[in-house]
This record gives structure tokens, C-alpha cells and sequence, in this order.
């Protein structure tokens, strides 16, 4: 009698793993995160890059009725898991602030009435009431939460709009919560666990080992000519990271007058360019990419051969995080980190310049409410364009002034800097309904659009709503350039506030415009965190200063890993082994055993042995001389008969 074979959760798991991405089994923390998350109990999963943390919540959305909502604050992610599983015929959804409200609209409805599986969602999305009115009529089963550091104040990249996301359990009472980062402390993941509302800690970590990465710190005074050393000797893709834009354009000239195929990558680049960039350097098209942090967020390329840190981090985290883009094919990959002998002491003075004093964000904070033209109590959940590079030379202030104060004043959810993105145009009327038909310019024109705007959109005379042009062109029946014209001259006349779609960083009032007087920078977030900060940044120098510690191991140990192994690759493993006393003896019996069924070549030998190449090549001529063994015509080594 032939045994069924019993259908377990996990094993559905891997049909519909098998069925859908084509992969015959789970890595092993993979399906004990999945097991956790089917039988309801909230989990926290501590992956590191690369670890296929998207699958952990893919999987069980198809085996659970109703949907899944997944929350992370990258777009750029967003669209590409989207479209990857709309490929593989799976139906997804995201709804970010590139969208306008037409289309959010109809992503919400068919998330609540349609047949979608998994619906993408940037956190500040759940403070809006349109999204929270539509979360009462949604089936929701699972809520994943990636980038879940951000949620803690004492990590390294807080985001306010994540202490929102509790909330969503008032909504969805029975919905299992999975929160998932590459990169968090004991203090962290704990942090975690209570402002997620969890019923039970319950934590489960994968190894954050990487045993095909090999670390390795080099102080040197010429990183040009150690970068190009690593070039040239190290086949394959590789990223650069550099502190500053300005750094990684040189830089980039350096290289291309040497002959490499580059290219940079900053937050000040277009929107479109960017996403050129990155593409041409996924499908290899461009060899090296060198960057500022802002690139690597949603990146995905199996076959980084080496990632080369040009400057000092702040944090083992976002090095971890960076470094961890090398390898992910499972192959020799290299993460280095270049040292000049002052850069110690540079970073640790831009480091202390990321918490400006309190007068100075109080400062700032006005300038820029003067500059956007935002009255005292006006603004709240208004979005305009910055452009911070203009409002910096106007204002005769430096970037990265501005840049910490508005960080600052996010952690304390006054106001928002959002990053260079696709964003729509918006609206709001400052007239009563009944004021708009007296409005005689535009003539017949004008009238078809206002009917049209007031058919499209709710809400237009009380706050800011996201428009479609050429939604309101067509319905208007006129063209989309007329729509623009007739729209800035609404705007002259003091009839609406007018945002153009653009492709610019954007700022939004979390409240009001404050009195300069009224604007208060918790303590939590400034000395706590800035003490916080510089323990971080005390960890990363012990990292680099380290002389006899496994780098992988320290790494490891700072994560709360428990009993690492020195990983043997890494550079203070190499110098440990390579001045370890040999024992002649044994490499002699290695060199024998490795010989013993096939005939081998010198290189293939070293490759097999773990000693000092030298070593292995000086027994291989004792062996030879003693007449133990010979290399034939064709260049082979065998044991004589």
C-alpha cells in the first residue's frame, strides 16, 4: 500500500514556491518564518540583505484569504515587486505618492473588491483618511513591515511615519503582523516588537554570516591606486561608495580616464537619470557604479563581485547593509573599506555636524517657511516643491545643514524633505464653489475644465487633492497643454494653489506652520539619539581598528549572534593564518591525499589546500626533489609509481 503523502502547511509552501518562482525548496530560516507567519503569531525576522525576505511574505499571501499589505518606504522597491509578480501572474498592487488620486483610488477599490493578493504601501499613506475609510472594507490577513528599524527611535534611520503603523491592528484585529530588517541591535529589535503591538516577542534570526564575503580594511594614502588594484584584479561588477555627490563625480572622471567603465549615481541627479543608471549597470552595461548611499536601496544584482567603501561609515549598520550588496550568488565576493590616516577624524566632525544646534533647526525651519510661502497655522498636509539647492544659495547656507535640520524635523513630525520622485500635480481652491462662476477669464474653455474637476475630484476646496491632467484634458475634451495654461492662470489669479507635476524633491507639512518660538525638538530625538549615534560610530572605528578580531565575527557578535566562528577569509583570518608556523608534514600528506586519484596542476593544488600558497609551492619542490612525485609534459603534478 503506497503511503499519501501528508499536504503541511510548509509543504503547500513549496508547491506554491515551486509553482510560481520555480525554486524547489525554502532556505532554512525562510520556511520557519513562513511556518510562523501561517500559524498567526507575530513574528519579527532578522534577515541580512540578500536573504529573500521578499518571499517570506509572497508565499504565505497566497495561501491566506484576503490580502496582504505590505508596508516600506521604498518606491523604487515597490514598482519592481510589483511588476514581478504581475509577470508571474500574480496580482499585485502599490500605491505610492507617484501616483494620482484617480489611480489610487481604483488600486484601493479593486484591493478591497478585486481579486489582489498583495497591495504595496508607503507608511505616510496610512495616516490619509481615504486610505483609512477603505481599510475598514479590506480582508486583510497579513501586514508585513519592511525597513522595520525604521520604526525605532534608537535605530539608525527613524522614520516617524512608521509609529503609525500599530494602528492598522484598530482596523485589522486579526491580522498576523511580520516585520523584517537586515539590521538591528537587541534595543532595536525589541523597540521593534512593542510599537508593532506584538501579543509575544518573538524573534527569529538568520545567520548573519556571509561566508563568501571577505572583509577587509586598508588604511593607505593613494585609495585611487589601491581602488585600481582591486579593479583590475577582481573580475566582475562592483559598487563604490563615497560620502558626498561632488566625491563621486571625480571620482567617476578619475576612473573613465583610466579606462574603466563607470558611472556615478547621487540624489541629485534627475529622477529618469537615475533610473537609466541603474539599469545600465544591472544589465551590465556599465562595469562600476560609484555612489552615495542614495543607490542600493531596492538593488538586487546576484553578481557583485566587490563593494568598496572609499570613506568611513557612521554605522555597522548601514556598512553591513551597503557591504552586503556583494555576493549574493553565493560566490567570492569582496567587501573593502579604504582608509586615509585623517579620515577618522573628517567623518567624526561631519558626524557631530548631523545634530546642528537647536537655534540653528529653528532657524532653518523658518527660512523654509518663508521661502515656500507658508503662513503661521497654514500648510498642514501640504505638499510643495524644494528645490534645496536653490533655497541653500538664496539663503547662504551649506546642504548638509539643511539636510540634518529637516531630519530633525521629521523625527519630530513637523516637516517631511521626500526624495526626488515622479509626483503629480495638485490642487486646492482658495474660493468658494459659488465665487468659481464669476470667474470670466478662459471663456468656454475655462468652464469645461471646472466642470471637469469638479466631476473628477472630492475635496479640491478644503485641502490639496493629486490631479490627472490628461484625465481633466479628456473629459474636458481639450488638450492636455491647454489644461496647463488655463490651470496657471487659475493659480495668477489667486483662485487655486497650483502644484505642476515634477520630478523634485518635495516638502510636506506634518502640521501647521509653528512659531519659530513654538517649534519644539524633543530631547529623545536630539540627545539621546545623538548620543546613540556616537556609540554607533565608536563601534564602526573598533571595527576598523581591530587587529586580531574576525571581522565577520564582530559584525556577527554586534547583531546579538551568538557564538560566531572566524569566518577565514577576511583580511585579520588571512594574516592570522599566513603567519601561523606550517606544519611541513601535514601540507606534504594534503599535497598526497589531493594527488592520490587524479593528476592535478600546481594552481589546482594551491586552490584545494588551506595554507600559504608559498608554502604549498616550496612542499610541492621538496616533494618533487625528494622523488615522491613529478610534473609530466603537460604541466600536471602525479605521484610516482
Amino acid at each position: 500500500m503506497i503511503e499519501q503523502k501528508k499536504h503541511t502547511p510548509l509543504s503547500c509552501a513549496e508547491e506554491i514556491l515551486h509553482k510560481w518562482w520555480g525554486y524547489e525548496s525554502f532556505r532554512p530560516v525562510q520556511s520557519d518564518i513562513i511556518a510562523s507567519v501561517l500559524s498567526g503569531q507575530d513574528t519579527l525576522a532578522l534577515m541580512p540583505t540578500g536573504g529573500g525576505k521578499s518571499l517570506t511574505y509572497q508565499v504565505p499571501a497566497l495561501m491566506m484569504d484576503g490580502l496582504t499589505i505590505v508596508i516600506t518606504p521604498l518606491i523604487a522597491l515597490m514598482k519592481d515587486q510589483v511588476d514581478q509578480l504581475n509577470r508571474r501572474g500574480i496580482s499585485a498592487v502599490a500605491v505610492h505618492s507617484g501616483l494620482d488620486s484617480r489611480r489610487i483610488e481604483i488600486a484601493l477599490d479593486n484591493c478591497t473588491y478585486g481579486d489582489v493578493k498583495l497591495l504595496y504601501i508607503a507608511p505616510e499613506r496610512l495616516a490619509t483618511d481615504a486610505f483609512r475609510v477603505r481599510l475598514r472594507r479590506m480582508n486583510i490577513s497579513l501586514i508585513a513591515v519592511d525597513e522595520a528599524h525604521c520604526i525605532s527611535q534608537w535605530g539608525y534611520d527613524f522614520r516617524p511615519s512608521y509609529l503609525r503603523i500599530a494602528e492598522l491592528r484598530q482596523y485589522a484585529p486579526n491580522a498576523t503582523f511580520l516585520a523584517l530588517t537586515a539590521s538591528a541591535t537587541e534595543v532595536v529589535a525589541k523597540d521593534i516588537m512593542y510599537h508593532l503591538g506584538f501579543k509575544q516577542q518573538h524573534i527569529l534570526r538568520s545567520s548573519f554570516a556571509r561566508p563568501n564575503l571577505s572583509y577587509v580594511v586598508r588604511e593607505v594614502d593613494d585609495k585611487l591606486f589601491h581602488l585600481m588594484r582591486i579593479i583590475n584584479n577582481v573580475e566582475g561588477s562592483g559598487i563604490v561608495y563615497m560620502r558626498t555627490r561632488e566625491g563621486c563625480e571625480q571620482l567617476t572622471e578619475q576612473l573613465k580616464a583610466e579606462g574603466i567603465s563607470v558611472n556615478f549615481y547621487h540624489a541629485g541627479l534627475p529622477a529618469m537619470e537615475r533610473s537609466i543608471r541603474q539599469d545600465e549597470w544591472q544589465q551590465g552595461k556599465v562595469r562600476i557604479i560609484v555612489a552615495t548611499n542614495a543607490f542600493g536601496m531596492g538593488i538586487d544584482k546576484a553578481d557583485v563581485r566587490f563593494v568598496v567603501h572609499y570613506n568611513l561609515c557612521d554605522s555597522l549598520e548601514a556598512y553591513y547593509q551597503e557591504a552586503g550588496r556583494a555576493g549574493r550568488d553565493g560566490k567570492r565576493s569582496y567587501a573593502v573599506l579604504l582608509l586615509s590616516p585623517d579620515d577618522k577624524e573628517r567623518v567624526e566632525r561631519l558626524f557631530k555636524s548631523e545634530f546642528p544646534p537647536i537655534s540653528s533647526i529653528k532657524r532653518i525651519y523658518e527660512l523654509i517657511c518663508n521661502y515656500l510661502q507658508v503662513a503661521i497655522e497654514d500648510g498642514e498636509g501640504a505638499s510643495f516643491v524644494f528645490n534645496i539647492y536653490d533655497f541653500c544659495h538664496r539663503m547662504s547656507l551649506s546642504t548638509n545643514s539643511v539636510i540634518n535640520a529637516l531630519k530633525l524635523l521629521e523625527q519630530n513630525n513637523i516637516m517631511t524633505l521626500i526624495d526626488e520622485q515622479d509626483n503629480p500635480a495638485k490642487l486646492m481652491f482658495c474660493c468658494s464653489r459659488d465665487s468659481l462662476y464669476k470667474v470670466n477669464a478662459g471663456g468656454n474653455d475655462m468652464d469645461r475644465m471646472l466642470h471637469a474637476i469638479l466631476r473628477l475630484y472630492n475635496g479640491v476646496f478644503t485641502h490639496f487633492r493629486s490631479i490627472d491632467e490628461l484625465n481633466i484634458a479628456s473629459v474636458a475634451e481639450l488638450s492636455p497643454k491647454r489644461v496647463h495654461e488655463l490651470l496657471k492662470m487659475l493659480w495668477r489669479m489667486h483662485i487655486i494653489r497650483y502644484i505642476p507635476a515634477s520630478h523634485s524633491p518635495m516638502i510636506y507639512f506634518n502640521s501647521e506652520r509653528l512659531a519659530t518660538a513654538d517649534v519644539f525638538i524633543a530631547p529623545e530625538t536630539y540627545h539621546h539619539r545623538y548620543n546613540l549615534a556616537v556609540e554607533r560610530f565608536n563601534n564602526m572605528i573598533q571595527y576598523v581598528n581591530s587587529t586580531d578580531r574576525c571581522r565577520s565575527s564582530i559584525i556577527e557578535e554586534y547583531f546579538g549572534q551568538q557564538e560566531s566562528k572566524p569566518c577565514g577569509t577576511c583580511d585579520i583570518c588571512l594574516k592570522k593564518r599566513h603567519t601561523a608556523p606550517q606544519d611541513n608534514s601535514s601540507i606534504d600528506t594534503q599535497i598526497l591525499n589531493a594527488l592520490s586519484n587524479n593528476s592535478l596542476s600546481v594552481k589546482d593544488i594551491v586552490s584545494l589546500l588551506n595554507f600559504e600558497d608559498n608554502n604549498i609551492i616550496e612542499r610541492i619542490d621538496y616533494l618533487i626533489r625528494v622523488g615522491k612525485i613529478s610534473i609530466s609534459e603537460s604541466g600536471k603534478v602525479e605521484i610516482n609509481k
